[in-house]
């Protein structure tokens, strides 16, 4: 049986100077692989939304990033106005400095307030790895369980590393089969691909869907 790759991959472009050209080549791109999602800063949902009617292709943004630290309330002003646009799939930024601190009771309830306002839209947590100790790890997926996510997800990929298959496994094993695992940052060949899926993730997050697809290898860090 041949795996469907391009069923894992959101297809991602998240750099700040990213063009109206360069946005709608990533549509195409994810038309005509017909990858999970589009996923693209809030200023492009609509425009994405508008370019994917009518196909498979979901359109994912991404919320409080890629730090994490503005306030909850912002967090889900932004989800609603980002589904408001057109989004069908919200990953959002944990406050990284609050799990670090030990303040579960806050980190909860910044999940739970984007969870709250995405009102049964598929919720991804970023909990930046790179940034955490394995304790921290498991802490901030059981946290994302608690406020009922739907996946946690390793990177953002702007910050000092991306995903490991280390990690993947971690978090898989965290959540067990409850939440789906997204494996961000630093996936840029199909064998890169296949050691996060065989590792737990469900979902990777990638620049290089083309290059992946096409089982090259792209020198893109996202």
């Amino acid at each position: 049986m041949t795996t469907n790759y391009a069923q894992y991959i959101d297809h991602t472009l998240l750099k700040a100077d990213a063009t109206r050209e360069q946005v709608a080549k990533v549509c195409e791109e994810a038309k005509q692989y017909n990858f999970a999602s589009v996923c693209v800063n809030p200023t492009w949902v609509h425009y994405c939304a508008e370019a994917l009617k009518g196909t498979d292709v979901a359109v994912c943004t991404v919320i409080g990033f890629p730090l994490g630290t503005t306030t909850s309330a912002v967090k889900a002003f932004e989800t609603k106005d980002a589904i408001a646009n057109g989004a069908t799939e919200i990953d959002m930024v944990i406050n990284i400095g609050a799990l670090k601190d030990g303040n579960d009771v806050q980190v909860e309830a910044d999940i739970k307030a984007v969870v709250e306002a995405a009102n049964g839209t598929l919720v991804k947590v970023i909990i930046e790895t790179c940034l955490l100790t394995d304790e921290e790890k498991v802490r901030a997926c059981q946290l994302s369980k608690k406020a009922g996510a739907t996946f946690v997800k390793t990177s953002t990929g702007f910050s000092t590393g991306g995903a490991t298959a280390e990690d993947v496994a971690l978090m898989r094993k965290t959540v067990g089969d409850a939440l789906g695992v997204k494996a961000s940052g630093g996936v840029r060949s199909k064998a890169d691909l296949q050691a996060m899926v065989a590792a737990g993730a469900t979902r990777i997050g990638a620049s290089s869907g083309v290059a992946i697809m096409n089982d090259k290898t792209s020198k893109e860090n996202y």
